[in-house]
């Protein structure tokens, strides 16, 4: 039996339900992490750094469950694209993991435990923005001609300053990067869809 021959349009709303629990997972972490500021003021020290990065991350769950809804495009759901969402999803998964580990005891703090494994978050980062751009070349020309040439600078620059974050140990960049980027994906999502006002 050929499964992409006649896909049963529940399919797409089964790859959304399975999507949906691994970027719940990813929101819970993230969530679950900022808490334990509150729950225990003392024991950590709050790091604006880290909390940007946190905040940006929310934004890009968040973000990345939306713009999956345009997976109802796709006129066959097939298994490889299924696995390429998951792994795509998995990595939002991971970066928020990266952020809020079960442990730091070994590290001054988040602000110190983040500097020391930024060459695993940031070239995640950037692995992200790539996997980005498969994902919208899947949706199909219209989709991909909807974003207009802002979104390959879009990708491109985060990519490009999420290497660079890789190699530069600089506090002021790094909160300069994050502070751009909140500031921009704020704005990018907000004319993306501004039709919700």
């Amino acid at each position: 039996m050929n499964g992409a021959a006649s896909i049963d349009p529940n399919v797409y709303f089964h790859v959304r339900i399975v999507l949906g629990m691994v970027l719940g997972l990813s929101i819970t972490r993230l969530l679950s992490g900022v808490a334990v500021y509150v729950q225990h003021p003392r024991r950590q020290r709050v790091s604006w750094l880290h909390l940007g990065w946190t905040l940006l991350m929310f934004l890009l769950v968040i973000h990345f469950w939306w713009y999956e809804f345009h997976l109802r495009v796709i006129q066959h759901m097939t298994f490889p694209i299924y696995l390429f969402v998951l792994v795509f999803g998995s990595v939002h998964f991971m970066l928020c993991a990266l952020l809020y580990p079960g442990d730091i005891e070994e590290y001054g703090g988040y602000e110190d435990y983040f500097m020391s494994r930024r060459g695993w978050f940031f070239g995640l980062f950037a692995a992200l923005q790539g996997l980005d751009l498969i994902d919208t070349v899947i949706k199909g020309d219209d989709y991909f001609a909807s974003l207009g040439p802002e979104y390959l600078f879009h990708n491109g620059a985060f990519a490009a300053l999420a290497v660079a974050a890789i190699f530069i140990r600089d506090r002021r960049f790094h909160l300069g990067f994050v502070v751009v980027a909140i500031l921009y994906e704020v704005s990018w999502i907000w004319r993306l869809y501004d039709d919700l006002t």
